[in-house]
């Protein structure tokens, strides 16, 4: 590449950037929130109103807010419920309104846990696992509860997660 090496910067994190309280949800609990017809909808609701009657916050970051809107705006994922990226974007600032619910800015030290979540793990990570190992880092350095229905985060070791089960 003959970019100069000093080209490609990370954006500074805000002076004001602190440790958040709450949860960070897995887009896969945010998806079955929002689609009642996902097959998790009622654990994910039964978790929402659990959170919601804590006063709980519950985060959006960057990456469960993309995954999102891509997920929404997906046939293969939504059936006949597809949405346009528009109308997908629309519903993530519908939760953007509701008072429990916020967006998490990256944490300064991101890159850095995330190196060292990914060279800490015993076997190769699986590539489709990439966003997870982010949002692992994500919770780790905000401290958040990384809440999802993905056992594969066992694996990032965090100090404070909840598998949602299917049936409780």
């Amino acid at each position: 590449m003959s970019e100069p090496a000093n080209s490609w910067r990370v954006a500074e994190a805000s002076a004001g950037w602190r440790r958040a309280s709450g949860d960070l949800p897995d887009v896969n609990v945010w998806l079955a929130l929002t689609h009642t017809g996902h097959p998790f909808h009622e654990p994910a609701a039964r978790y929402w109103q659990t959170a919601c009657d804590a006063g709980t916050s519950l985060w959006f970051c960057r990456t469960t807010m993309m995954s999102l809107v891509r997920l929404l705006a997906q046939s293969a994922v939504m059936g006949e419920q597809v949405m346009s990226l528009p109308q997908a974007l629309a519903v993530y600032q519908q939760w953007q309104a509701v008072p429990q619910v916020g967006m998490l800015p990256d944490p300064p030290e991101l890159d850095a846990l995330v190196q060292t979540m990914v060279g800490s793990l015993s076997v190769p990570l699986p590539a489709r696992l990439w966003p997870d190992v982010c949002l692992a880092a994500t919770a780790q350095a905000a401290g958040l509860k990384m809440v999802t229905f993905d056992r594969d985060f066992a694996r990032f070791n965090l100090s404070d997660w909840e598998l949602l089960r299917l049936n409780e």
